[in-house]
């Protein structure tokens, strides 16, 4: 250790002025819960399910089908832990066959306004994006070419 390097834990974060923002406002530790709640609802299956289950019910079936792409056993896993979570309320009803429905919590509700926000926002700059992933695979297919030259 150089001298004068101080090896208080205090001086472990870094010494950048981020303003008003916390770059560890979320700590990445695996136990962390914010981490674990972000990753359940940034999962592109439990964002499409929030989606699909604003205002209405739907049975499983339902729901598969509207989600392009999804296994049974996601749909399965990915349901079972937004209920897990409160966001989603399962409702079984006594008859033969049995009958399932999925319908979003008043949590899981208010999720969906900010689920919204994201999908304008996207849907906002979704030519901007195209775009510039275009010019960044446009460079690197180029520092490909001039590194195999």
């Amino acid at each position: 250790m150089e001298e004068g390097t101080s090896k208080s834990p205090s001086h472990c974060r870094s010494t950048v002025d981020y303003g008003d923002a916390d770059p560890f406002q979320w700590d990445t530790r695996e136990d962390c819960q914010v981490r674990q709640i972000l990753d359940r609802i940034a999962d592109k299956w439990s964002l499409l399910v929030i989606a699909l289950l604003e205002n209405r019910r739907l049975r499983f079936t339902e729901l598969r089908r509207e989600i392009d792409g999804v296994s049974q056993r996601m749909l399965t896993v990915t349901l079972r832990s937004l209920e897990r979570d409160g966001l989603v309320k399962r409702t079984v009803y006594p008859v033969v066959p049995p009958r399932v429905e999925y319908e979003l919590t008043s949590l899981g509700r208010t999720l969906h306004a900010t689920i919204q926000s994201l999908v304008t926002w996207t849907e906002t700059h979704q030519e901007e994006i195209a775009a510039a992933r275009t010019e960044y695979d446009t460079r690197a297919a180029e520092a490909a070419d001039a590194t195999a030259s």
